[in-house]
């Protein structure tokens, strides 16, 4: 009888032990999909957005600055203001374009133009938009040109088109439009970009921004850093207004 009952127990301790692996096999996919959940927080397109932030919902201003400056980038507004606004930005993307359209010309209103904040635009180019290059090296030049007012006078033209490019919507599809077409747009500003624009002469320039925005945490677009201390994505004016108002009060 004892040898009988040998190969029911046998076969009772490989159906336990294939119920275990089944567990834990199970237990691996439930990890693994938890983070591509969360890893999806990030979009498709590699920017950092807000998740929809409202006005009892807004990210608090962090208490620690991160170490990074200006370079000798384009600035908007009084060199000497007591509140450094630095963009970390890709002209193809259109959350970018959002904060331009939204938000910036709140900020520009209320605080560039009274003399409170001054505002530093510096690339970041993602390498899946093959016109973030191109696009800041046409900036670059009309900045050549004519100083900060004609690079931004280029970046209100960029930002402006890329809508027009797009349909008028926001996704990830912008198609950049060629290097006669920047030249062209720069002479519609008064700027002659063609021999610099050939050149290539700004991707050095270009490319120690991406790094320095690297440096300071930037990994996504856009990203800002007000008065050293970071904030994320193409946030409403009243997380600005919070973060500013706070360093202008300390």
């Amino acid at each position: 009888m004892e040898k009988e009952k040998q190969p029911s127990e046998t076969i009772t301790i490989r159906k336990d032990s294939l119920w275990k692996y089944s567990a834990f096999i199970l237990l691996g996919i439930l990890v693994i999909g938890a983070f591509f959940v969360l890893s999806g927080k990030t979009t498709g397109t590699g920017n950092i957005v807000a998740d929809n932030p409202s006005a009892g919902n807004l990210p608090a201003p962090s208490p620690q600055a991160v170490q990074v400056n200006a370079d000798d980038d384009a600035v908007m507004g009084d060199k000497n203001a007591p509140v450094t606004i630095i963009e970390f930005s890709d002209y193809q993307c259109p959350f970018c374009r959002k904060f331009w359209q939204e938000t910036l010309p709140q900020i520009k209103q209320n605080y560039v133009d009274t003399g409170k904040v001054k505002f530093v635009y510096r690339d970041f180019p993602l390498n899946f938009h093959e016109g973030a290059i191109p696009y800041a090296e046409a900036a670059n030049c009309a900045r050549e040109n004519g100083g900060d007012e004609a690079y931004f006078k280029m970046h209100d033209k960029i930002f402006e088109e890329q809508n027009v490019l797009d349909g008028g919507s926001v996704s990830s599809t912008v198609q950049y439009p060629g290097a006669e077409t920047l030249k062209q747009w720069a002479r519609d500003l008064g700027y002659d970009i063609s021999s610099c624009l050939d050149s290539g002469k700004y991707q050095n320039e270009i490319q120690k921004d991406f790094a320095d925005g690297g440096n300071a945490g930037v990994q996504g677009t856009p990203g800002f850093f007000i008065n050293g201390k970071p904030l994320s994505g193409a946030q409403p004016y009243s997380a600005f207004k919070q973060f500013i108002e706070a360093e202008l009060s300390g």
